[in-house]
């Protein structure tokens, strides 16, 4: 066996397969360093401080790709100047590597406008700070919302929510100061339902009870009644009903004396207290009266009053008419005999 593994014929094929083995790998890092370019190495250019333009063209001529990317805008630097290179300037890389280049744009990257209407004012500013957005002037403008954001404003036109603005950008608010107290109703009886719609939110009413004769829903229907009336004040936000018809005012005269029975029935709330403050006043002084007399009557026989009594002439004649009612009273009981004649002894002593 021995002899036959050191046999010269072996060992030739052995020598020929290491010989083929050590060609190929050989071959493959060749070609490895061909394909690769190992040790051809280009050094990376310092682009920085320039412009995109400029970069790419240096980089074109050193056989180099490139990447721009945006960067934070800083003010402090020019549109589209490159400010870091990845990598670094001065180190060696291959030919057509990527260099990644990171540019200043052209201002602050956009941001979308956050919905902040209907929001209070605290609130809305805070949501826009948090986006990056300022806040400008703030206008203050009659509203039934007080304190909330009504509309956005920028650069003197209408903001909707959503709108991509530039980062740091400055928007005006106009802000709900509240409702007006004490604004006279508009008139809107001759009107439309459509302009009296329309006016009532002008004045910042509330549309109320819309009412149309037919039943119907037909905007061009003529108002013939309002409640409350015009010219009556009231806060604003307050709603004001409107009854329509497709006849004119004129011709539904009964209707609207009818609605005037239901609606304006408070006008007359001042005539009772004037009537109810006279019965309160005399009852009082009736049954004051009625005791006196009867006190009076059993001291007029005593001989000692006489001079007493001169004193009481004016207090007499107002007796008279409150001695009227026992009058009608005791016409069935006997004591009023002695009455008459005593108040002619009375008369006597006056004379005396």
């Amino acid at each position: 066996m021995l002899k036959s593994l050191f046999h010269w014929k072996v060992l030739v094929n052995l020598l020929v397969a290491a010989a083929v083995f050590t060609g190929l790998v050989w071959l493959t890092f060749r070609w490895l360093e061909i394909h690769t370019n190992h040790g051809k190495e280009i050094p990376v250019p310092n682009v920085m401080n320039k412009t995109v333009q400029q970069a790419i063209k240096i980089l074109d001529d050193s056989g180099l790709e490139y990447e721009v990317d945006s960067f934070k805008y800083d003010p402090k630097y020019r549109p589209f100047q490159v400010l870091q290179i990845y990598p670094s300037p001065g180190s060696r890389v291959k030919d057509g590597r990527t260099i990644i280049l990171k540019v200043n744009p052209r201002t602050y990257a956009q941001v979308s406008v956050p919905d902040i209407l209907d929001r209070y004012k605290g609130l809305a500013f805070r949501q826009l700070e948090q986006v990056g957005l300022k806040v400008g002037d703030t206008i203050f403008e009659p509203n039934i919302q007080r304190d909330a954001v009504i509309r956005m404003i920028y650069n003197g036109a209408t903001l909707k929510p959503g709108a991509l603005l530039p980062r740091f950008s400055t928007i005006d608010l106009v802000i709900g100061a509240g409702p007006r107290r004490n604004i006279s109703v508009p008139n809107l009886v001759g009107l439309t339902v459509q302009q009296a719609k329309a006016i009532i939110t002008q004045n910042l009413f509330e549309v109320g009870l819309v009412e149309h004769e037919d039943g119907g829903t037909d905007e061009s229907d003529i108002v013939y009644f309002q409640d409350p009336p015009s010219m009556n004040v009231r806060d604003q936000g307050m709603q004001i009903d409107i009854w329509a018809s497709k006849k004119t005012p004129a011709e539904l005269g009964a209707k609207i004396s009818q609605l005037n029975s239901i609606y304006r029935v408070k006008i007359d709330t001042t005539i009772p207290p004037s009537g109810s403050r006279t019965p309160v006043f005399q009852k009082p002084q009736q049954r004051v009266a009625e005791p006196n007399t009867e006190q009076a009557v059993p001291e007029q026989p005593k001989p000692e009053v006489p001079k007493s009594e001169t004193t009481k002439p004016a207090a007499e004649p107002k007796q008279k008419p409150v001695e009227t009612k026992p009058k009608t009273n005791t016409t069935a009981s006997k004591p009023a005999t002695p009455k008459p004649e005593e108040k002619p002894k009375a008369k006597k002593v006056i004379v005396e």
